[in-house]
């Protein structure tokens, strides 16, 4: 990979490799702008464990301090935390160093609005324009704020998870519980968090030291080790998130991983069950959201990929529950965000209430396979092959071109196309109830694709 072609800047902020791309200038400079976007007043600082962490931390808050904002330092923390303090305080604003489910090397800055929401595409823009012309609000000294350190991160957001759940339910039933935080910001605050629901804890991976034992996104394939524990120790349940905490996975006391996807279907059929409602998830998100909303009369919002597009739409049609496919589950009545905390309560309060097993629950559900794919295609002809597909397969079924292309079959199976915002590859997603017609769907694009690019 050539030198600078590991930063990423986009919607959800610049991400790269630290000291290569991510560098303290650069860093220092993006505070500036994001401050001088935002304007004067309070900016809620958080991070997690990366050992670049504090360094990127202290870059932010020159840059900010340069444009008279007062830094809010809440050191290591849940990224969904940042997101609610910001919007349960006077905040204006917030800046999330973390790099997610990137390997540790890397580290980012994602931008959060007064709401307690990550910027949309349109302000993301301004702010690149900011930046871009080095149109900085710099003051002068006498009005340099100081650094104000927040002991307590995650407050707000057990005090609006708690709220929303049925505690003394929970309570009794006494669960038992593993949770592999990877290392990153859940390790502190998980076991925090299921105490205070009444369970027995044993955390793997928990030690916040940014030293990650395992590839931080939550798949199946990344938490074996979660798997052979809650077996061993004949949990109720495991939980896993990554490196920032706002995506879960879930594993059923067989120490089988459930897959991520489920983590918003049980989420959804839970909200639904005790609140009608609309749904929002994003177009990649599994069909079987549709199914159990289809149960209880529903409707489903379908979005772009991004969890500020979800947000915003849950906000605009009144959602009640939604999230993202990848396990970020998202209870507007908490806060439209990510939230693997609001979804370990949720299902411990489904456990609760029905008195079943994991995988009693997820036996209820409708079976579909999904199967995902990436296929090589340059940045510069991917606007064209998608211009080529959607022509040539308008009339092949349901069509969707919010985002790259979905096609949605008479027989309930699917496929989404889009271009990458970050390599330059086509990602393939496809799903069908048929375990060898969600094979075949990627197989065959990626075919056609690969002529294309």
């Amino acid at each position: 990979m050539p030198r600078g072609s590991s930063l990423k800047v986009g919607i959800s902020g610049i991400r790269g490799i630290v000291g290569e791309t991510l560098t303290p200038q650069l860093v220092t400079t993006f505070a500036e702008a994001f401050g001088s976007f935002v304007g004067p007043g309070s900016v809620i600082v958080g991070r997690d464990t990366r050992a670049s962490g504090e360094m990127v931390k202290n870059a932010v808050f020159a840059g900010l301090l340069a444009v008279g904002c007062k830094p809010i330092d809440v050191g290591i923390s849940p990224v969904p935390s940042i997101l609610i303090k910001t919007n349960r305080t006077d905040a204006i604003g917030a800046i999330a160093i973390t790099a997610s489910h990137n390997p540790v090397q890397w580290n980012a800055l994602k931008f959060v609005g007064r709401g307690g929401l990550f910027l949309n595409r349109y302000e993301a823009q301004e702010l690149l324009d900011i930046y871009h012309q080095s149109e900085f609000a710099l003051v002068e000294t006498d009005l340099y704020m100081s650094v104000v350190r927040d002991d307590d991160p995650v407050k707000e957001h057990f005090a609006a998870v708690l709220d929303y759940l049925d505690v003394e339910a929970i309570l009794k039933r006494k669960f038992k519980v593993v949770y592999d935080a990877c290392n990153g910001a859940g390790s502190t605050f998980t076991p925090r968090f299921l105490e205070l629901l009444g369970c027995e804890v044993i955390g793997i991976n928990n030690v916040p030291d940014g030293v990650f034992p395992r590839n931080p996104e939550p798949k199946a394939e990344n938490i074996t080790q979660l798997c052979e524990t809650v077996k061993a120790e004949k949990a109720d349940i495991g939980f896993a998130q990554d490196a920032d905490a706002d995506r879960l996975a879930i594993v059923d006391e067989n120490g089988r991983a459930i897959g991520e996807e489920l983590s918003v279907a049980l989420a959804v059929k839970h909200v639904l069950s005790r609140e009608r409602g609309p749904v929002v998830v994003n177009l990649s998100t599994t069909a079987i959201v549709d199914r159990i909303a289809a149960e209880f009369d529903c409707p489903v919002i379908r979005t772009r990929i991004g969890e500020v597009n979800v947000a915003e739409a849950m906000i605009a049609h009144k959602a009640v529950i939604g999230g993202e496919g990848n396990g970020g589950v998202m209870v507007p009545a908490i806060h439209p965000c990510r939230d693997s905390f609001a979804g370990m309560g949720i299902v411990l309060q489904m456990l609760a209430e029905k008195g079943k097993t994991v995988s009693q629950l997820v036996s209820e559900l409708p079976s579909y396979v999904m199967v995902k794919h990436t296929v090589a295609c340059s940045t510069e002809v991917a606007h064209s092959a998608m211009t080529s597909l959607r022509k040539k397969h308008t009339q092949d079924g349901t069509v969707d071109t919010i985002d790259g292309l979905k096609i949605t079959y008479p027989d309930g199976s699917w496929i989404h196309i889009r271009p990458s915002n970050t390599e330059p590859v086509m990602r393939l997603t496809a799903e069908s109830p048929s375990a060898e017609r969600a094979r075949d769907l990627p197989r065959r694009f990626a075919e056609e694709i690969s002529s294309l690019c």
